[in-house]
C-alpha cells in the first residue's frame, strides 16, 4: 500500500547526533574464529560494552543532539524512542529515557520497536506531532541486534544510536514522505523470549521483499530533484547497493551516507545514523528509506541548508578479539557470583534517581554549602533547611583512584566484571559552576556563605581502561547500566576521560 506524497516543509531537523561505542571487532577476527565472514561488505562492526545497551546508546545520542542544538530536555514536549533491542520486554522505557535527560513530567512519550523501520516511524510520528501541537520533538533511535553465532545476522550485526530534535524551524527541512507495506513474512524475525534475530534465508525472496517495499516508498514521493545523499536500510554492505536503481539513485550516493561498513547492521538506528552522518557532512539533498521486515518501508526527502548542528561521536579506538567480544556480549562469563550483594530496594534506588541519572545537588539555604546528595543536615552549619536543588554540570577532577581486578568487586557488580574485566574506581570532585576545579573542594567566603566550586562522590570509571584514570585526571559523567537484581537494572552516572 503505498501513502502519496505530502508536503512537510514546515517540519524540519534542527539538530541532530549520533553515538557509536567504542569496541569494534574486525571481518578478520570472524574469519580466525569460523573460517568465514557472512557480512558482505562490513570491514569492521561497533560492540557495546558490557554496561552499554538500547537504552544508554540512546541517552548518549539524545544529548548530543540537544547539545548540538544548544537545548537541554526542559526545552522538548515530545519525544519517541525506537528500538528492535530493548533491555526489556515490557517497561516504559521513555519514562527512564526521559528522566535522563530531564524531559518535563507531562512531555508526550511514545515507544517504537518490532521491526529495523522503527527509527523512521518515530521520526514520521514526531513530525505529525509538530505539525499539530508545536513545541519540539525528540527522536531517539538505538540498537544492538544479535544473531546466533554462526549466522550472517551477527556477523553483520554491529550497535549505534541517533537522535533527531524535530521542529516548525530548522535548517533541513523533511519536504516529503511516503510508506509502502507488502505482507512478506519470514523475511527478518525473532520469536517471543529469544534474544537473537532470525530469518528464513531464502535469499531471492529477501531481496525481492527489500527491493519492493524500497521502490514503492520512494515512487510514493512527489519530489523530482535528484539527491546527493541516500541512507538507505543496511542489513549489510552489500544489500543497500543492489536496490539503488529502485530507489532512483546511484551507488555512489549511498556510499556518501554508508555507515555500515565500519559500524555494521544498526538495525532501527541504520537509517537514522546514516542521516546524521548525510547532515553532519553538509549534504544539502538527502534520500533516507527504511525497510522493516514484514515487510514495509518509508521514504522521507529532506532538503538542508548544509549547516545543520551535529554532533557526531562514531569512532571506535579498541579493536577485540573474538573472545573478547563473547565476554563482553555474555556469551562467555564465569557464571553468577556466590553471595547477594548489597540490597538496594527499587523503591529506595528510585528515590535517588535525580542524582544517578542528573547529578541534582543542592545548596543549604542558610549557608550556601552544596549537598551531593542533597538530605540531612547540612554539613558546614548543621542547619536543616531546604536545599535549593541544581545539577551539576557533569564534569569533575579525580582525586584518588584505584582498580577493582578480577574477583575484587563486590558481588552486585561481579557479573559486569566478569564481562567487562578490571574497573577504576574513584572519588570525584565534581564541578559546581562548570569549572576546571583541580584541587578538591574549595571554599570562598566573600560573601559571608559557602561557595563551593566543587563536590566529592565515588563513582566508577567506564569507556577506558584503568590505567587510563589518574589522579588529577579531568573526567565527564555519563548513564550506563550499574548493575541488576530482581531482574530490574539500575542504571546511574559513570565517569570517563573527558572527550572519550
Amino acid at each position: 500500500m503505498t501513502a502519496p506524497g505530502t508536503t512537510d516543509a514546515s517540519i524540519a531537523i534542527a539538530a541532530a547526533g549520533a553515538y557509536a561505542p567504542r569496541f569494534r571487532i574486525t571481518a578478520d577476527a570472524f574469519r580466525e574464529a569460523w573460517g568465514q565472514f557472512q557480512a558482505a561488505g562490513v570491514s569492521e562492526k561497533a560492540v557495546p560494552a558490557a554496561d552499554e545497551d538500547a537504552l544508554t546508546m540512546g541517552y548518549e545520542a539524545a544529548t548530543r543532539a540537544l547539545g548540538a542544538g544548544d537545548l537541554d530536555g526542559t526545552d522538548v514536549s515530545w519525544v519517541g524512542f525506537a528500538t528492535t533491542t530493548p533491555p526489556i520486554e515490557e517497561g516504559d522505557l521513555t519514562a527512564r529515557l526521559g528522566a535522563m535527560v530531564g524531559l518535563p513530567d507531562d512531555a508526550t512519550r511514545q515507544f517504537f520497536g518490532g521491526s529495523t523501520r522503527a527509527g523512521t516511524r518515530a521520526l514520521w510520528a514526531a513530525m505529525d506531532a509538530v505539525a499539530a501541537e508545536g513545541g519540539r520533538a525528540l527522536v531517539v533511535t538505538a540498537d544492538a541486534p544479535r544473531g546466533e553465532p554462526d549466522d550472517a545476522i551477527d556477523h553483520a550485526a554491529g550497535a549505534g544510536a541517533a537522535a533527531f530534535v524535530v521542529s516548525a524551524d530548522g535548517r533541513a527541512s523533511i519536504v516529503d514522505r511516503a510508506e509502502y507495506a507488502a505482507p512478506y513474512p519470514g523475511t527478518r524475525f525473532r520469536e517471543r523470549g529469544d534474544e537473537t534475530t532470525d530469518g528464513l534465508g531464502v535469499t531471492t525472496y529477501d531481496r525481492q521483499a527489500f527491493r519492493e517495499t524500497i521502490g514503492g516508498a520512494v515512487d510514493g514521493l512527489s519530489v523530482e530533484r535528484k539527491p546527493d545523499a541516500a541512507a538507505i536500510q543496511a542489513p549489510d554492505g552489500k544489500l543497500p547497493y543492489r536496490v539503488a536503481d529502485a530507489a532512483g539513485v546511484g551507488t555512489e550516493t549511498i556510499q556518501t551516507a554508508a555507515t555500515v561498513h565500519d559500524l555494521g547492521d544498526l538495525g532501527a538506528a541504520s537509517v537514522p545514523v546514516s542521516l546524521a552522518n548525510a547532515l553532519a557532512d553538509g549534504h544539502e539533498s538527502i534520500l533516507a528509506v527504511s525497510h522493516g521486515s514484514g515487510a514495509g518501508a518509508d521514504a522521507l526527502a529532506i532538503d538542508s541548508a548544509g549547516d545543520v548542528p551535529t554532533v557526531l561521536s562514531l569512532d571506535g579506538d579498541d579493536p577485540l578479539s573474538y573472545a573478547e567480544y563473547l565476554r563482553q556480549r555474555g556469551v562467555v562469563t564465569s557464571g553468577p557470583p556466590s553471595g547477594g550483594g548489597a540490597y538496594v530496594s527499587v523503591p529506595s534506588w528510585k528515590r535517588s534517581i535525580p542524582q544517578r541519572y542528573r547529578l541534582e545537588a543542592g545548596r543549604c539555604g542558610e549557608c550556601g554549602a552544596v549537598a551531593f546528595p542533597p538530605s540531612g543536615a547540612c554539613r558546614d552549619c548543621g542547619a536543616r533547611a531546604d536545599y535549593d536543588r541544581f545539577e551539576l554540570p557533569g564534569t569533575g577532577t579525580i582525586e584518588a583512584v584505584t582498580t577493582i581486578s578480577q574477583g575484587g568487586a563486590p558481588p552486585e557488580f561481579a557479573a559486569q566484571q566478569a564481562r567487562s574485566g578490571d574497573y577504576a574506581a574513584a572519588i570525584v570532585a565534581f564541578d559546581v559552576d562548570g569549572g576546571d576545579s583541580s584541587s578538591g573542594r574549595d571554599v570562598e567566603d566573600s560573601h559571608g556563605s559557602g561557595a563551593d566550586k566543587s563536590v566529592s562522590a565515588p563513582a566508577m570509571g567506564t569507556d577506558a581502561e584503568p590505567d587510563a584514570f589518574g589522579v588529577g585526571d579531568r573526567v565527564e559523567a555519563t548513564i550506563r547500566r550499574i548493575y541488576t537484581q530482581e531482574g530490574v537494572t539500575r542504571y546511574g552516572f559513570k565517569v570517563r576521560p573527558v572527550g572519550r
